[in-house]
């Protein structure tokens, strides 16, 4: 009872922003399309959900399986796939909110929490991802609850603490293989050591600590060789990084283009005010030679970097277990700029949150009534927005076939073998004895073969203008306009097959 009489307003503050982070994560949770990893992960999920031996099934492909693990139990919670995938991201949010307010609390002080987790809650990099079902929130989740507990044991080396972290790394490499880099970054925390006090004995219980961290770690992740394609975790990594032997001779590409790009999304996805008063905490942090400070600024700028150096396809979501760590020197630069003017401490607050409210609520208001205008970087609003990897209206198709099987079989094609075509519609389709068979652009013949057995429709993931011969169009569901006018527009259109 004293404690919550000692933090009695802080309290009610961190309820507001917990209240504040749901707010804008919850509503309207299915607008925006889905996307075509959401699909795959979610009709991943249902697959093997309903066979147990496909358990390991996103292994297949060169995927960790753990989110799809834990997004199973959602469908026995909400009848909606694709909000379960994505309630399981919002959740996924949450921790890494608590984390962020955890560690800033501990390496800082109860302030610094605050403000970082307010600025978690509201700004649009997080806001955007925490409402789609993919597995980056997860990893934000755990490598957040990682930096926390390292920090922790830079203090105080204790077993159970090594223990936790273990697991928390082994937990963030089954969520995505790219978490490995948090295994490289740990032993770079012992920055956040004070040398003067740092005897050989207690060196050695931490590096004791590591060992055994990283131990648990590896076992954590070798359970994934009870599954069959194992290999294919390794196997993959040339599809999306370079090695550096094809980077020998121009180390500094792809990563000038791939900086380029975060110049272009961090402004955006975090807008001015807070990448300005992140730099500023970056700043102090340095300054003052604050260790733990130091420790989390690694921790953000070591995988951002790598990323940045080695990755061929690069996304703003690759980025995403980077950003709370920014984001909590952000909330520590709120601090600083406050400390410098004691004298006029309460307007500045007022001052403060007016400038950084504005531009991410705006960006978030937009995201949960009208996400075809959410003023998203040039290439993420293609991707999540307007391309072939954006699907529209796979639910309104799925109900009418559903209703159509009640007069007599009923089978679908698609435009699509892997991806937002078939997985966005299967995942609708699921039980409903629909078969569903992905085709090209065009109808195939064993599709035509069968419209003399069954009610016959084809979904086409094309631009307008989108015609197919012997097709009847049924119902068509335009995707966002692009902003760049050389591209024509998407749409998505379910045509009968003619006989």
């Amino acid at each position: 009872m004293k404690v919550l009489g000692n933090y009695k307003l802080e309290i009610i503050l961190g309820i507001l922003i917990v209240i504040l982070y749901f707010a804008l994560r919850l509503p309207n949770l299915t607008l925006q399309p889905i996307f075509a990893d959401e699909a795959i992960y979610i009709r991943w999920a249902q697959v093997m959900k309903s066979e147990p031996t496909l358990r390991f099934l996103p292994l297949t492909d060169g995927k960790a399986p753990l989110f799809m693990w834990i997004m199973m139990p959602m469908f026995k919670i909400f009848t909606d796939s694709l909000f379960a995938g994505r309630f399981l991201s919002v959740l996924s949010g949450f921790a890494t909110l608590t984390g962020v307010f955890a560690l800033s609390w501990k390496v800082f002080n109860i302030r610094v929490a605050l403000w970082s987790a307010l600025i978690y809650a509201i700004v649009p990099y997080t806001v955007f991802f925490d409402r789609l079902a993919l597995v980056d929130s997860m990893l934000s989740a755990f490598t957040i609850w990682s930096i926390f507990f390292a920090a922790w044991l830079l203090k105080s080396q204790r077993l159970d603490l090594s223990m936790i972290l273990g697991f928390l790394l082994g937990g963030a490499m089954l969520t995505k293989t790219p978490a490995i880099v948090n295994l490289i970054v740990l032993p770079l925390s012992l920055i956040g050591s004070s040398f003067n006090k740092l005897n050989k004995n207690k060196l050695l219980k931490l590096f004791g600590c590591w060992v055994l961290a990283i131990f648990i770690a590896i076992v954590v992740y070798n359970l994934l060789r009870l599954g069959p394609e194992f290999h294919k975790l390794s196997a993959r990594n040339a599809d999306y990084m370079f090695s550096l032997s094809e980077l020998s001779g121009r180390p500094l590409d792809p990563f000038i283009p791939h900086l380029r790009d975060i110049m272009d999304w961090f402004p955006k996805l975090l807008t001015w005010p807070i990448l300005i008063i992140g730099v500023i905490g970056v700043i102090r942090v340095i300054w003052e030679r604050n260790r733990l400070g130091m420790v989390i600024f690694i921790w953000a700028m070591v995988p951002l970097l790598a990323q940045t150096a080695f990755l061929r396809t690069f996304t703003a979501r690759y980025l995403l277990f980077s950003i709370p760590p920014l984001l909590i020197l952000a909330g520590f630069g709120v601090e600083k700029v406050l400390e410098l003017i004691k004298g006029i401490k309460n307007i500045l607050i007022i001052i403060i949150i007016i400038s950084i409210l504005p531009l991410p609520l705006y960006f978030d208001y937009l995201l949960l009534t009208n996400s075809a205008e959410v003023p998203l970087p040039r290439a993420e609003r293609r991707g999540y927005l307007e391309d072939w990897t954006a699907g529209y209206g796979f639910k309104e198709i799925a109900q009418f076939l559903i209703e159509k099987k009640k007069n007599g079989p009923v089978l679908v094609g698609t435009e699509g073998y892997f991806g937002t075509l078939p997985d966005g519609l299967q995942i609708y389709l699921d039980k409903s004895g629909i078969p569903v068979i992905g085709a090209q652009a065009t109808i195939s013949a064993k599709i035509r073969d069968a419209v003399n057995a069954n009610q016959t429709y084809f979904v086409s993931n094309g631009t307008i203008p989108h015609i197919l011969e012997r097709a009847e169009k049924i119902m068509e569901f335009p995707k966002a306009k692009p902003y760049d006018t050389r591209y024509p527009q998407g749409i998505i259109i379910l045509y009968r097959v003619l006989p």
